[in-house]
């Protein structure tokens, strides 16, 4: 086990190099300070980046299993799937509209959804998680509506116990904190039941941050300093760990999910 350079563009040359290594029939080159390409694939680097911040002991790790998990991912997505193989597998992600910058909003299987962010989908495998085409949805005969219902019930079934760590706030108010961290913590916000899970205990109608794919944290609507620091924790968090999404609060309420980002 060995550690990463701190520096972005340092920790890029040192990623090109391990690929080099791991895997030399791969064309690699440097974009740019956390971004590569490989094969003629753009990628960005920011998320892995973030996982090696946080374990900086076990960075090559990291990197060797972070390349390994896509290129097999990306060796089964182009393989054809039967959808009753796959709909057990169909799971809710929530992502933040920014992915289309480096992805073709064409060729992504989603459904826009509150706080400029989307519904993405993806096949829940035993060592990995594959995303879920335009493609793969047509070839299934599948519209993004259907895609979402169906994960949506997936993720009820998948953890139907949500356990969840309620705390009583120095301020007054109550914070519910959610941490499976099995991928799908922020995703939980999709869950049906969330407003009759929670609402007892957080006094009625609440607030939920996730500021990355693996937080999901619920506060109560008072008081008001109590929100603010959700606020600041979400701003953090957002900018410090793996796989951001927004750093806007969503309003979870009998009738659904609102956002709270300026029109």
């Amino acid at each position: 086990m060995s550690s990463m350079p701190l520096h972005p563009e340092a920790f890029t040359e040192q990623v090109a190099k391990i690929l080099a290594r791991s895997h030399s029939e791969r064309t690699i080159e440097l974009v740019g300070p956390l971004a590569i390409s490989l094969d003629g694939r753009p990628l960005g680097l920011e998320n892995l980046y973030r996982m090696v911040q946080r374990d900086p002991d076990r960075g090559v790790e990291i990197v060797e299993h972070y390349f390994d998990r896509l290129i097999e991912g990306d060796a089964l997505s182009g393989t054809p799937v039967p959808l009753a193989v796959a709909m057990p597998r169909i799971m809710p992600r929530i992502q933040p509209e920014s992915i289309f910058e480096s992805l073709d909003r064409e060729q992504v299987a989603h459904v826009p959804y509150v706080n400029g962010t989307v519904v993405v989908f993806v096949l829940d495998m035993p060592q990995m998680t594959v995303s879920i085409t335009t493609e793969q949805m047509i070839r299934w005969r599948l519209q993004p509506e259907d895609l979402e219902r169906i994960a949506r019930e997936n993720l009820a079934r998948y953890s139907p116990e949500l356990r969840v760590q309620v705390v009583d706030s120095a301020e007054g108010g109550r914070a519910a904190i959610v941490a499976e961290q099995d991928g799908y913590d922020a995703a939980r916000l999709l869950l049906s039941g969330l407003h009759a899970r929670l609402a007892p205990q957080m006094g009625g109608d609440f607030y939920v941050a996730t500021p990355a794919r693996d937080r999901f944290l619920a506060i109560s609507a008072a008081p008001e300093r109590l929100l603010e620091r959700l606020k600041e924790r979400a701003t953090e968090e957002f900018r410090r760990l793996p796989y951001p999404i927004t750093t806007n609060l969503f309003v979870v309420t009998r009738d659904g999910v609102a956002g709270t980002a300026a029109a």
